[in-house]
């Protein structure tokens, strides 16, 4: 597999990323799966119209700050864009990121106890409700329902050419790491190879099985916290 290296420049810093030469995944030009991300998220923002409200004033009850958290992620072969969720730890989380321990292997950040989640957000967590806005940047075509992890800046410039692949694919809102790993995998290793197991298996039908299997993980509460 060949690959040329590219400059991407983002508000804050300059990120020397790996893009592949090779043609993009099935799936990116899948019409089906694109017919499938517009029917979902159109039902995900009516689902949204629907809660925003009690979302909106338990955050803002809960804690000072904005509804909404944004933040710049990267997408197929590195595009970045703003991803959109409910902010579900207080407003200066960042700021305090250095005070939190890693529990996580590699090259993602976490920390079941993290002090830095409200208590609303805790719930929008577990329940996945803090997704809902990200059906926008679905409906958008930034994202996929079905996809991998949309990585952050500081993840991608010490990815390696096979970390690399995993963004071959656009990003999504559930996939094989959030439907057979979600919170026990840990390892960012592991969760590249269950993204790229998503790529070899992938069809249109595989999708709709990530999807069903997505509900019932979110309703079961597996592996939530």
């Amino acid at each position: 597999m060949q690959y040329t290296q590219l400059q991407r420049i983002s508000p804050d810093f300059s990120l020397t990323l790996w893009e592949s030469e090779l043609t993009p995944h099935p799936s990116v030009q899948s019409k089906f799966k694109r017919l499938l991300d517009i029917l979902g998220s159109l039902v995900g923002l009516c689902i949204l119209a629907i809660l925003f409200v009690p979302i909106a004033i338990a955050i803002k009850i809960d804690s000072p700050g904005p509804i909404f958290f944004a933040q710049e992620r990267y997408g197929l072969q590195g595009r970045p864009f703003r991803l959109y969720k409910f902010r579900s730890m207080v407003s200066e989380a960042e700021q305090l990121k250095s005070l939190v321990d890693n529990e996580a292997n590699g090259l993602i950040f976490k920390n079941k106890n993290d002090f830095r989640i409200t208590k609303v957000g805790r719930f929008l967590r577990s329940s996945s409700l803090d997704e809902l806005p990200q059906f926008w940047n679905v409906l958008l075509n930034d994202m996929s329902l079905v996809g991998t992890r949309p990585p952050t800046g500081d993840e991608v410039i010490h990815y390696t050419q096979k970390h690399w692949q995993r963004l071959n694919v656009k990003p999504g809102l559930t996939g094989e790491w959030q439907v057979n790993g979600r919170s026990q995998v840990t390892n960012f290793e592991q969760i590249v190879d269950l993204d790229l197991k998503y790529q070899d298996n992938w069809h249109p039908l595989y999708d709709l099985y990530l999807i069903i299997k997505t509900i019932y993980v979110i309703f079961a509460r597996v592996g939530a916290f």
